[in-house]
């Protein structure tokens, strides 16, 4: 039985770049994706009407949605949304790609026909390891990211090549426990992800992806971030169990929602 993938777009202010992250899904990556599901996460820019041309003017060849997050959940409950959706549809992965235009799905075509994703729980981007390209990426925050990929090596016992990327690969059968709904629902979600895999025990693959920053805007306040992230590796340090069990949230939500906007059905 052929396995069934989603692909999820999450998109925040990005209607400069969204279209060139659509223009990536051509017949290749599309025989390898049942469906994409487009989230909104309440953007105050026109990345929607940009994307509802786009539908109307180009056939992606797979099923395509545009959904509007019924709140500003942040990135990681767009993410919590993203999974909720895999796991109820009967998925059996789904993938992430950010909306921004900072990496390519072909990154991760490779891997999908030799099928060594099956071979993993998750299969996540790396920037900063050996075959990764970075372009437009200073020099002091590859470093900064290097340093912090080290200390989570250190504080889970495993190799860490990269807290977050925007191109991840999850199977749902990690995911159906639901454990990440504590997780904080910002920018952070990912490094929460990354504690909890580890304490899990998920078998996780770095792969190398190319990534690139030109006219993308971004939403990082390096400072308050890197303190943050260094709590939170102290607190998982200090007492795993506890930090796994705990609510981490800003504001606990009950049900991450969203309307669709517009659905495509493909047709040949």
């Amino acid at each position: 039985m052929k396995e069934k993938i989603l692909l999820f777009i999450p998109m925040y202010n990005c209607e400069k770049q969204i279209t060139r992250v659509l223009d990536q899904f051509d017949k290749e990556a599309c025989s390898f994706i049942d469906e994409i599901i487009i989230l909104n996460n309440r953007s105050t820019d026109n990345g929607e009407q940009v994307v509802t041309s786009y539908l109307a003017d180009h056939n992606i060849p797979t099923a395509v949605k545009l959904m509007r997050n019924n709140e500003n959940y942040g990135l990681g409950g767009s993410q919590k949304l993203a999974f909720g959706y895999a796991v109820n549809g009967g998925f059996d992965y789904v993938i992430m790609l950010h909306g921004d235009d900072q990496g390519s799905i072909h990154d991760l075509i490779p891997y999908l026909k030799k099928g060594i994703h099956r071979k993993y729980d998750c299969l996540l981007g790396a920037r900063f390891m050996n075959g990764s390209r970075l372009e437009g990426y200073s020099a002091f925050r590859t470093f900064g990211n290097v340093v912090y990929n080290i200390l989570f090596s250190i504080g889970v016992g495993q190799r860490v090549l990269d807290l977050g990327s925007g191109l991840n690969m999850y199977s749902t059968k990690m995911l159906k426990d639901r454990f990440y709904i504590r997780y904080k629902d910002n920018l952070m979600f990912n490094y929460c992800m990354i504690l909890g895999s580890a304490y899990y025990k998920h078998s996780i693959r770095f792969f190398p992806i190319c990534w690139r920053e030109d006219d993308q805007v971004s939403n990082v306040k390096m400072m308050n971030q890197a303190v943050t992230v260094l709590k939170l590796l102290g607190s998982y340090i200090l007492n795993k169990k506890a930090f796994i069990e705990a609510e981490h949230r800003d504001k606990a939500v009950d049900d991450y929602s969203a309307e669709t906007i517009v659905e495509e059905i493909y047709s040949e």
